[in-house]
């Protein structure tokens, strides 16, 4: 296959490695697997632009990215609905995407991983139509997310740290959003700290990302508390996996579902991938099965039994 590698110099865990040593690996690797492989470097204010004119070539099979999440979400977007697959070189604070795919989390293991991968096709959400892999949220996350801009970091622990703060600043001051939200065509008017959608439901036991890339359904999660206490302990809950257990939380699983938001406040009220985005007052969140092709670990155990079809990498 004909793989373009794009490395963000300035995004995520990027910024401190040795590039040159980096790229000669991905180079060596994929090679050996008997792939045509070019790494470029991109700067990070570049990187959205160049990821889509690469979407847009006809060259190449796969668009392999290195970079924050932020990197990720955005080279998702672009290839969505597109035969180019994406590549992920998990190199985030949280790799989230990558944790779903079961890439491995440390870079010369991811490398290996992906040469000797596969193709698959994987769900992807949409908010009015615009894609993202892992969530879409309004409400505390968005809060946490703006006071986490307002603090410095420059560097991974330090995003930890910073992304810390804002948690507990924003718990200070709870955020309280009303909606009306339609569920697969059952419609209820709401009051809550926070709501979240995941592309798949998010498994258990661990960070909240999702077991299945193929599930074929959307994560609907929705705060039902607003005790600043209780609300930080369903935080935690979430964050180490154990919200089944948390009687806060109503979780359910969906195929389409509608906002409609009659709020004085707009701009930077929602987080899509991680990033702010404008909250509009009506929003269209649909799941979208298969529409995402991307490069997985052969050994990945979601993959479909061997008696079934598989889209094999080919050299």
């Amino acid at each position: 296959m004909k793989i373009l590698a794009l490395l963000n110099q300035d995004g995520g865990t990027l910024k401190t490695l040795d590039l040159d040593w980096l790229a000669a690996l991905i180079r060596d690797e994929f090679q050996v697997h008997g792939h045509e492989i070019t790494v470029e470097r991109c700067k990070g204010k570049a990187i959205v632009d160049t990821i889509r004119s690469a979407s847009e070539r006809t060259d190449i099979d796969v668009l392999m990215v290195g970079g924050g999440d932020g990197t990720v979400s955005a080279a998702a977007m672009a290839l969505t609905g597109k035969s180019i697959a994406l590549a992920i070189l998990p190199a985030g604070t949280m790799n989230l995407f990558a944790r779903t795919l079961q890439i491995p989390l440390d870079l010369t293991e991811a490398i290996a991983a992906l040469a000797s991968g596969q193709v698959l096709a994987v769900d992807v959400g949409t908010v009015n139509g615009e894609p993202f892999v892992h969530q879409f949220a309004v409400g505390l996350h968005a809060r946490m997310v703006r006071m986490r801009e307002g603090l410095t970091y420059r560097s991974r622990i330090g995003k930890i740290i910073a992304s810390s703060r804002a948690v507990f600043l924003a718990l200070k001051q709870l955020p309280s959003v009303e909606l009306v939200i339609e569920i697969d065509g059952a419609q209820q008017r709401i009051s809550s700290p926070a709501v979240a959608i995941s592309n798949n439901l998010y498994g258990e036991g661990h960070v909240p990302y999702a077991d299945d890339p193929r599930g074929g359904v959307l994560g609907v999660y929705i705060c039902r508390v607003k005790a600043p206490r209780a609300v930080m302990k369903l935080t935690f809950d979430i964050l180490r996996g154990s919200w089944r257990q948390n009687p806060h939380l109503e979780v359910l699983t969906a195929h389409k579902v509608a906002f409609e938001y009659n709020g004085r406040h707009h701009d930077k009220r929602a987080v899509r991938d991680g990033e702010l985005t404008r909250l509009e007052p009506s929003m269209l969140v649909e799941i979208k099965p298969q529409a995402l092709n991307v490069l997985v670990p052969a050994e990945a155990s979601y993959l479909v039994p061997a008696s079934e079809p598989t889209v094999a990498l080919a050299k």
